[in-house]
């Protein structure tokens, strides 16, 4: 077996035992950021995400990734439109899942996040909402899991 898949494994059953989440989902959101700080920071401090690994040298995001509590994450850092990978800020769009979406909408709303969608039951039988980032992200949030494959 491979070392380096070996301690990957070791140390995402390690993540999952200290924080009851799963790390090992197969698609992650990948962001750039004018202010790469400023939009971890809110999606920590505002959204509740969790900063799991910030590499950075001053104001320069080379990697972060930030893990959802319920499951699967982004990662995310500077803009730089000289990259051979480069990303506009603010134009992506995530969707995630929570169990908590009424609550998280409450919290959301009273820290004075910008709403772009209101809560609402959906007919494919979610509840959820939508905000902007920072950046002009859209995030909504939702307990529609998904249809069985």
């Amino acid at each position: 077996m491979n070392s380096n898949r070996s301690i990957h494994e070791t140390k995402s059953e390690a993540v999952r035992a200290a924080t009851g989440t799963r790390q090992d989902t197969g698609v992650w959101l990948t962001l750039q950021a004018h202010d790469a700080p400023a939009l971890i920071d809110f999606l920590v401090g505002t959204v509740g995400f969790r900063r799991t690994a910030v590499y950075q040298d001053g104001e320069i995001v080379e990697h972060a990734q930030l893990d959802w509590p319920e499951g699967g994450g982004v990662m995310l850092g500077s803009y730089r439109p000289d990259s051979p990978v480069t990303l506009m800020p603010g134009t992506a769009g995530a969707y995630v899942v929570t169990d908590h979406v009424d609550a998280l909408y409450g919290r959301l709303a009273d820290a004075g996040v910008r709403i772009t969608r209101e809560i609402q039951d959906r007919p494919y039988g979610s509840r959820g909402f939508t905000i902007e980032d920072p950046e002009g992200n859209a995030w909504a949030f939702g307990t529609y899991r998904g249809e069985p494959a």
